[in-house]
């Protein structure tokens, strides 16, 4: 089978051989407790600011899936890794720590699903054996980046998400045991026009649905080919707007569908539409997901990380909310 001008089929299924996700103490309290690898006692994590904590998981996130996976920090060919702060630096800062070739990536939200489609890329052609991928999110620092001084307690409007605190990361290998990359479709920056910065739903729906459908098209598969369909951080809102976008094209999901933002919390936790964040749908996907794929629960998955491609700038500007979505196909044997 052939891909499209999206759509990228990988013959040398390059293997996801681990993962590990870190979630702070909010995320820990939600359903999907059980199945997170770390969770933090405090939103700190004993550091003096929420920077150094969330590079602080970041690096531990990193470090601990590259021991899982059985191999040394000096065995990996390169870091693949992103987070929603300025000049990335939970990133480059966890990358300093490490002897590791690193290739920094911004996608917003969707930049874990952009890591693993670029790692998988470099394995499947030959040019690297092993790589790891890795995003990262912190409430505190998402919010006062993005919206508002912490101090000043902003009620959240009712569209609103909450930004998770979480690392995820995943190690790929041109050889081993675990789920392998099937295949993956590259997404477009898609444009509604939506201006709310407190809707991110709403503003990277719309690009979750082309990429959806642009996959099944150039794979020429149905929804159901997949045990489930994953996207990233749309939330209660956004995934009710990625339905009816796809119905709307002929394309029924809402049967296999899952979303991260929507599992990571519950309703009595008051996140109002759900969780959001790059760390979301890494810690997420580490986690639930990997376990339920090694134990056969799920045998194939399109795991579509969302992103809105905003800044505090663009907002203030009146400019409206880009969004990005990437597709990753992932199987096990």
């Amino acid at each position: 089978m052939n891909g499209g001008e999206q759509t990228i089929i990988f013959h040398n299924k390059p293997r996801i051989v681990a993962g590990y996700g870190i979630v702070g103490p909010k995320e820990g309290e939600g359903p999907l407790a059980d199945y997170f690898d770390e969770i933090a006692k405090d939103d700190l994590f004993d550091q003096k600011s929420y920077e150094k904590a969330e590079c602080k998981m970041h690096l531990l996130a990193i470090e601990r899936a590259i021991e899982r996976a059985g191999v040394n920090e000096s065995d990996m060919c390169a870091l693949l890794s992103g987070d929603l702060l300025n000049q990335i630096i939970s990133s480059s800062f966890s990358a300093r720590e490490l002897d590791i070739p690193f290739l920094g990536l911004y996608n917003a939200c969707s930049t874990f699903g952009e890591a693993l489609i670029l790692g998988s890329i470099m394995i499947d052609g030959g040019s690297m054996q092993r790589v790891a991928c890795s995003t990262s999110s912190h409430f505190s620092t998402a919010e006062r980046q993005y919206r508002y001084p912490l101090e000043l307690g902003t009620q959240m409007t009712p569209t609103a998400q909450w930004t998770v605190t979480g690392s995820g990361c995943s190690v790929l290998c041109r050889e081993g045991e675990g789920p392998f990359v099937a295949a993956a479709t590259v997404g477009k920056v898609v444009d509604y026009d939506i201006t709310d910065a407190n809707n991110m739903g709403a503003a990277m729906a719309p690009a979750a649905a082309y990429t959806i459908a642009t996959h099944l098209k150039e794979t020429d598969r149905k929804a159901d080919y997949y045990d489930a369909i994953v996207t990233g951080d749309l939330g209660i809102f956004g995934s009710e707007m990625l339905h009816q976008l796809l119905l709307s094209e002929g394309i029924d999901i809402a049967h296999v569908h899952m979303d991260c933002g929507k599992m990571i919390f519950d309703e009595k936790q008051k996140v109002h539409m759900g969780g959001s964040g790059a760390g979301c749908s890494s810690s997420v996907f580490n986690t639930y997901f990997l376990q339920k794929l090694h134990s056969g629960e799920l045998r194939k998955i399109l795991f579509v990380p969302t992103g809105a491609l905003l800044s505090k700038v663009s907002s203030l500007q009146g400019e409206s909310i880009p969004g990005i979505a990437h597709a990753v196909a992932i199987e096990v044997e």
